[in-house]
């Protein structure tokens, strides 16, 4: 490799000479070239920089990057005859032309309580870096999600912003994201013991606030509501805090009163259907602990079904029953829950900004907490002539 002198910058260097090796035959399609590192020690310059590089080659369509695995010669390009890139490569080096960025949103789903102000500040952003942002929902399951990475690499999105499924492992297609340095940021969740960048709420934080918020009302038998854990983060840290808030307050966190298992809210199974079983099971939890005074609900959906299964049973809210939740979307009349407003529209700008600056290699902090906002709703009161369990007398 030559390491002439020139007024170009040595990214566009290294991206000349590779393309010219490859439009020679050098490196044949399918066939794998040298790695940022390779690069990086080959020409004496930084990773950032011989990153820059091969990403100017992917753009133009000469090669395609393989998180995990490398950077191979594209497979559609006909080496020896200068044959010109694909359309998409053509399209992408348009795009490079005119400094426009592609971000790329995997996500389980979103509706009017959770999800749209996320996407809001995330489209808002992209606008002021005049940069264009791409959605695909994964549903909450697994494959759906690998598969929407997986299709955004390909057609070659600058960065990526990932909203987790649930589940009990994060998917290789993510691992495959931290192992080669691709700039992505994670939002809502964290992988634990990986240095990858994540933006959430302060969930723990936010749990006890409401918590102790009940306490205030004169609640001490609280039944809390959530999908399975499985791993999940988010809900870790919010049960976290309900544990905690009990702690500090000296009050039992009696576990019998809790309902750990509701799936009908998950982004796949959330049918009629489904939600008509679950509204039965939480009757039968309600009937089975007439001590309960007030429930805790990891979302609104669940706050929802707990909502109609109780008026369903003839308990009125919050006269006998008081209801939280995180998020709520509010309506003419304000909110019917009370509940902890996360920040989503910031959290969703911050999102984009970050991988803005991770793909600039700049350093960004590893886990990002924001603060959330006590909301009072019509769903919460204090406790009257002592809850459930007089009416079941």
């Amino acid at each position: 490799m030559s390491h002439e002198s020139s007024s170009k910058p040595m990214y566009e260097q290294i991206f000349e000479e590779l393309r010219d090796q490859i439009v020679a035959g050098k490196y044949m399609p399918g066939e794998r070239i040298p790695s940022e590192k390779e690069l990086g020690e080959a020409y004496s310059v930084s990773r950032i920089t011989s990153k820059k590089a091969l990403e100017m080659l992917t753009q133009e369509g000469y090669i395609v990057r393989q998180p995990g695995r490398g950077s191979f010669v594209a497979e559609d390009y006909e080496s020896g005859g200068g044959t010109p890139p694909s359309r998409a490569g053509a399209a992408s080096k348009r795009r490079r032309e005119s400094g426009k960025l592609l971000i790329g949103l995997v996500m389980t789903d979103f509706g009017d309580s959770y999800g749209t102000d996320l996407v809001f500040g995330m489209e808002e952003a992209s606008r002021e870096h005049d940069s264009y942002l791409i959605l695909r929902r994964s549903l909450g399951e697994t494959a759906k999600e690998q598969e929407a990475i997986q299709g955004l690499l390909e057609i070659g999105v600058d960065g990526l912003i990932i909203f987790p499924a649930q589940g009990e492992y994060f998917n290789a297609e993510i691992l495959k994201l931290v192992i080669s340095e691709y700039p992505f940021v994670l939002l809502d969740r964290h992988l634990k013991g990986v240095s990858a960048s994540s933006i959430s709420t302060d969930n723990v934080s936010a749990s006890k606030q409401l918590i102790h918020y009940l306490f205030g009302l004169g609640h001490t038998h609280i039944g809390l509501m959530t999908t399975p854990p499985r791993d999940t983060t988010a809900i870790e840290e919010r049960i976290e805090g309900f544990i905690q808030a009990h702690a500090e307050s000296g009050i039992a966190a009696d576990r019998s009163l809790w309902m750990e298992n509701i799936t009908a809210t998950l982004p796949a199974a959330f049918v009629p259907e489904n939600k008509k079983k679950e509204k039965e099971h939480i009757k039968r939890h309600l009937a089975a602990h007439p001590e309960i005074t007030a429930l805790f609900a990891m979302e609104y959906n669940i706050a929802r079904l707990a909502y109609e299964a109780a008026l369903e049973s003839g308990i009125r809210v919050p006269e006998d029953l008081s209801i939280v939740c995180f998020d709520s979307p509010d309506d003419a009349a304000g909110s019917l829950f009370t509940h902890m407003r996360q920040k989503q529209n910031e959290m969703g700008r911050l999102a984009f900004e970050n991988v803005l600056k991770l793909r600039n290699g700049e350093s960004v902090p590893g886990k990002i907490l924001l603060d959330a906002e006590l909301v009072e709703g019509l769903s919460a009161g204090p406790v009257r002539n002592g809850g459930l369990a007089m009416k079941h007398k």
